[in-house]
């Protein structure tokens, strides 16, 4: 699979999805409402998600190990959106209110893949935790 920015990104959340075994409901719904509403998904065309989200899962369970596709993703993404890529990948390892042992373990292969720095990383992981709690 040959990544775009749209694709890298919405890589980045399958792979953290798909980490524990089991894309929920939840976080699927969760990647859709994340494209169907932030800027930098502006101009990409909805229609090609589901497509896109299993060319996702087939480099998930393809030859390359989680650091090669990492590099991948971060080879398509402009720096400025590394802290995005994280931002996403909290989100939906948050989303469903479960964090699983996997996730956190793709989230740091995610942190130090991308080049985000503990105290972004911090913050991030706060704010998605935020984002998301429930009563």
């Amino acid at each position: 699979m040959s990544l775009t920015l749209h694709t890298a990104l919405i890589s980045t959340m399958v792979i953290v999805s798909a980490a524990d075994g089991d894309m929920t409901d939840r976080e699927t719904s969760t990647i859709g409402a994340i494209i169907n509403f932030l800027p930098v998904f502006s101009d990409y065309n909805e229609d090609h998600f589901l497509g896109d989200a299993r060319s996702s899962m087939d480099m998930l369970n393809g030859e390359d190990d989680l650091d090669d596709i990492v590099k991948k993703i971060k080879a398509v993404l402009p720096k400025k959106l590394h802290d995005t890529a994280y931002a996403l990948a909290c989100d939906i390892a948050v989303c469903d209110g479960q964090l699983s042992q996997e996730e956190l373990r793709l989230l740091e292969i995610l942190r130090h893949g991308l080049d985000v720095d503990r105290l972004t990383a911090a913050a991030i992981e706060r704010a998605s935790a935020v984002t998301f709690a429930r009563l």
